[in-house]
């Protein structure tokens, strides 16, 4: 299945809105940058390198583990975009091993990225996100790309889940905070999804082949979900037409959370 967004079927329906993507220069980041932009967005991408955003958005070159520079990138973001609708906090790493493989420093640095990017980047944009809101009811919203990891207890993913379990409540938390102001705030809970961080992960497998076939069989529909049907998932909440959805983490993982098959079927 391609990543590539269908954009002869898409509705218009963020035609006069503006987004910023963060981890926009590749895999889900750059789906949904490119799907927000079919659906008629102004878009910006945010990344340590906005190369691969797709044609049209506006790149701005940031690390989310530095306050100052996520600060600039936002601003000059909201100043080339005149406005701000949507944020999609999507920036994160991975991790793989239990809790003893991974050092303090590992934690930090995964935590750093995965939590505070997140906190760091809404925080810079949240004065764009109130103005818009006060003139847009529903239409405002921050939707976080989450994982399966922090609903179901998967293996070797001690560090990695524990980040993305920290994502789900402040997805939670953040909802509640900024109900009243006309800000809605979300998650999307991928499974294993096609991408390149995944593609990485398979080259250091002991038998590449193997592993691709391990992690698509983990997953009930048998395959990996693949970027644009994540971004699908965040469009769909970050859409006017989500306008009563808040605090809800929607799963895209061919079914892992909530479907449970007979072996042998």
């Amino acid at each position: 299945m391609s990543d590539r967004p269908r954009t002869g079927h898409h509705p218009a329906d963020f035609e006069g809105m503006a987004a910023l993507v963060t981890g926009g220069g590749s895999g889900i980041g750059a789906a949904t940058a490119a799907l927000l932009l079919a659906r008629g967005a102004r878009v910006a991408v945010l990344d340590r390198d906005p190369a691969g955003a797709p044609a049209g958005a506006i790149p701005v070159t940031a690390d989310v583990t530095s306050d100052a520079a996520v600060r600039a990138a936002v601003a000059e973001a909201v100043g080339e975009l005149g406005a701000l609708h949507t944020l999609v906090g999507n920036a994160g790493t991975g991790a793989i091993g239990t809790v003893v493989d991974n050092d303090d420093a590992e934690w930090g640095r995964v935590l750093d990225v995965n939590v505070l990017g997140l906190v760091r980047t809404a925080r810079a944009a949240l004065p764009a996100l109130r103005r818009t809101a006060a003139g847009a009811p529903g239409r405002v919203s921050i939707t976080h790309t989450c994982s399966i990891a922090a609903t179901a207890g998967l293996p070797q993913r001690a560090l990695y889940a524990a980040s993305k379990g920290a994502v789900l409540s402040l997805t939670l938390a953040m909802a509640a905070d900024h109900l009243r102001e006309g800000i809605r705030v979300n998650c999307v809970n991928p499974g294993t999804a096609d991408t390149p961080w995944v593609g990485r992960l398979l080259d250091h497998a002991d038998d590449p082949a193997a592993e691709r076939v391990a992690l698509n069989a983990r997953q009930p529909m048998g395959r990996m979900v693949t970027a644009a049907e994540v971004a699908a998932a965040i469009a769909s909440l970050a859409s006017p037409s989500a306008s009563g959805i808040t605090g809800t983490a929607l799963a895209v993982d061919g079914g892992m959370q909530g479907v449970r098959l007979r072996g042998g079927t």
